[in-house]
């Protein structure tokens, strides 16, 4: 915990940029019946009845004092989604970053292991030397600010169903668009000391004898 703890208090360095990364399944739904169209001093309605179109994957990637954030939605959350995933924010998104701090989970397929079993020994060795990784620890995950984000995407006014991965991609995009026009960033409050004192309990008791 103080490790990612740290790692919030180093200024920002455009050669090191601070990002955090998380994912989150969305549930997609199709009305079964066309809803009908918003009056005059009435809203859209739609049919209570729907029908499931299995589950897509939102990976996110923000960068808090840059007020940046990325994101991707895949028909799945396997190591290649990921391992593709990270290779587009190393080369495309960051390609002048001497070293990426990133801060995540430690979820299995959220290793640089997944780098390995998609992408030649070179290519991941490559990809993997970008990248300094500080986990979260477990029970922990509320301290990566990526969570804040998906939180604020999951209260973004979407569309009440999305029945296509096209679709939920695209209102995903024009969220991101939106709060990076914004540029709105995270004011991260919670340090060491407070750790310390308000986690107390998580500590080891040392007795002095």
């Amino acid at each position: 915990m103080e490790d990612v703890l740290r790692v919030y208090t180093r200024p920002y360095d455009a050669r090191f940029p601070q990002l955090c990364m998380d994912e989150i399944s969305k549930q997609l739904l199709k009305d079964s019946r066309p809803g009908l169209p918003p009056r005059p001093g009435d809203v859209e309605k739609y049919d209570y009845e729907y029908e499931r179109e299995g589950v897509c994957n939102v990976f996110l990637i923000c960068e808090p004092l840059a007020g940046k954030r990325f994101t991707k939605v895949t028909a799945r959350r396997t190591k290649g989604d990921w391992a593709e995933f990270m290779r587009e924010m190393i080369d495309i998104q960051y390609p002048n970053a001497e070293k990426i701090v990133l801060v995540m989970d430690n979820l299995n397929t959220h290793s640089p292991a997944s780098f390995y079993e998609v992408f030649p020994p070179e290519e991941a060795e490559r990809l993997c030397e970008k990248l300094e990784i500080h986990y979260t620890p477990k029970h922990g995950s509320w301290l990566n600010m990526a969570e804040i984000e998906l939180a604020v995407l999951a209260g973004h006014p979407l569309k009440p169903r999305i029945g296509d991965q096209t679709t939920l991609q695209r209102e995903v995009k024009a969220w991101q668009e939106t709060r990076n026009a914004q540029e709105v960033k995270v004011d991260w409050r919670f340090t060491t000391e407070d750790a310390r004192i308000k986690l107390k309990r998580l500590y080891p008791s040392l007795e002095v004898r």
